[in-house]
This record gives C-alpha cells, structure tokens and sequence, in this order.
C-alpha cells in the first residue's frame, strides 16, 4: 500500500506535524490502526510522565542540551555522547530527510 506523509495537528501543543510515511509504515506494521494523536515532543513527554504499567520502571531522565544546528537550548532523552551532534526537534526533522 503507497502512502504519503499526512500533517497532523497535535492535542497537546496544537503544533503541525508531519506524520511520514515511515511512521504510518511503523504504525501499521505494530497492528496500530489510529493515527498519532500528538506530536513526538508531546508523546516523549507524556512517556516520561507515564508510571510505567506498574512494572517498576523508573522515571525517565532527560539532559539539557545545546542544539548542534541553531544553538538552541533543549531537553532529549538520552545521554548525549561526545563528539557527536544533538539537535533540536525543529533541526532534527530537517537533518532526518
């Protein structure tokens, strides 16, 4: 089945945001027949403010830093490795394609 990238609207942040054809390829394959009801800053946060489905899992831990693009100052989670470059959302969506 083609299909092409579709632009949401998030519930959250009500920011545009391009669901890929990658993604709904990802989605369908996963059994996933709704589309994304937020974009993925909004769902990382709602994933770190999830308990978890009371299996114990810990909250998750995000790192400030700096956009290797635009200088801008953000948030990821995961522990950034030296040497390499951490972007933005907004610079990682252009450097993605």
């Amino acid at each position: 089945m083609l299909t092409t990238d579709k632009s949401l609207v998030c519930r959250d942040c009500s920011q545009p945001f391009v669901f890929t054809q990658g993604e709904q390829d990802f989605f369908s394959s996963k059994g996933y027949t709704n589309e994304p009801g937020r974009c993925p800053p909004c769902r990382l946060v709602r994933r770190a403010q999830s308990p978890g489905d009371g299996d114990g899992a810990k909250p998750r831990e995000y790192f400030n830093v700096t956009c290797g693009e635009c200088n801008a100052l953000t948030r990821v989670p995961f522990k950034p490795t030296q040497g390499r470059p951490v972007y933005c959302s907004d610079c990682f969506r252009v450097h993605q394609r």
